[in-house]
């Protein structure tokens, strides 16, 4: 008896997990869900915490700039909708993006060890 209770709270555990749940969340995943999901945020915590122990400098570039393009793209994108892309946000966009490029390029090519 007891394993079979076992085994129907471990399968209750587990389904969240399954093919079709993954792809219909992926399927409805917007930047600003991406931004609140604990998910995303645990994971982005473990690389960061891998990447400081191991001291690898391109996973910490590439944290920086997965990082820093969702909260430029979701202050910039503030329309009704979260996809408009008009004058007022176009510039802080693209000098954001140019911030971060510079940033990418100085990190990698320009600084040495």
């Amino acid at each position: 008896m007891e394993k079979e209770e076992l085994l129907r709270k471990t399968e209750q555990a587990v389904s969240p997990f399954e093919t079709e749940n993954i792809v219909n969340f992926i399927k409805d995943l917007t930047f600003k869900s991406a931004m609140e999901n604990p998910w995303i945020i645990g994971f982005f915590m473990v690389i960061f915490f891998y990447a400081v122990i191991k001291r690898s400098k391109p996973v910490l570039l590439f944290l920086f700039a997965a990082i820093a393009i969702m909260f430029l793209v979701r202050f910039t994108l503030q329309g009704a909708e979260g996809n408009e892309l008009t004058l007022s946000s176009t510039l802080p966009f693209a000098f954001g993006g140019l911030a971060i490029g510079g940033v990418l390029i100085y990190f990698s090519f320009i600084k040495g060890d």
